[in-house]
């Protein structure tokens, strides 16, 4: 089978999933969501109340499921799309992701989704640490301020509260940690092309790293 990988990476509330979501439909690639799987073993830490600074107490991700299958995340066989979603799971998703034992696990079972057909992977390390050798490779970004007005939209439309400081205070801190962290960091790949998004259109983001891929597979005779 012939094999096509997409890695798009990127900050918090750049746009990366709802962006490779429409980018892979477009294109007829399947798209993994690798920061909806983090989020689904933060959701299983939060639920186990472990010592979230433990790294001991996460020998669990060994004996739980996750699968993402189109665009939705099941932990255990249960629809947690919505759930991993909340304020508990982002504030505390960078810490346990930092975790050696955890990212391991999800890394290993990324790289299996994405060995055969034609796949578009989004997440945080994806061109550096996952997909090393992905064909086409983006790093999308925004400024901090306009990915706060976008997260604290998404947060409205599901009927939550928050002030705009407050997100882009949970923002920045996200960014610091992602960056920062041991393992893995949050950085830009060498060989990964930069789409600023700050003042872009979902539909302009979207024909951009369309044409980047299209124009990618031509070169690569796909």
């Amino acid at each position: 089978m012939e094999n096509f990988q997409v890695a798009i990476d990127g900050p918090a509330g750049s746009g990366k999933s709802s962006i490779s979501e429409l980018v892979a439909t477009k294109l007829g690639f399947v798209h993994v969501d690798t920061g909806a799987m983090y989020r689904a073993v933060t959701l299983e830490a939060l639920r186990r109340k472990i010592d979230l600074n433990n790294e001991a107490e996460y020998s669990f991700v060994d004996s739980i499921e996750i699968v993402y299958i189109n665009d939705k995340t099941f932990l255990n066989h249960e629809d947690v799309s919505e759930e991993i979603r909340s304020l508990e799971v982002t504030r505390n998703v960078s810490l346990v992701s930092s975790y050696k034992a955890v990212r391991d696990k999800m890394v290993q079972f990324q790289r299996l989704s994405a060995k055969n057909g034609y796949v578009l992977m989004d997440g945080r390390d994806i061109g550096t640490t996952v997909l090393p050798n992905a064909d086409v490779k983006i790093f999308l970004t925004a400024s901090p301020e306009e990915r706060a007005k976008r997260r604290l939209k998404e947060l409205e439309q599901k009927g939550i509260k928050e002030s705009f400081e407050t997100v882009l205070n949970d923002i920045k801190v996200r960014d610091y940690k992602d960056s920062h962290r041991e393992i893995s960091p949050l950085k830009k790949a060498e060989d990964a092309i930069l789409v600023d998004t700050t003042s872009m259109t979902i539909e302009e983001v979207c024909n951009t790293i369309v044409s980047i891929v299209c124009e990618r597979m031509d070169e690569n005779g796909k």
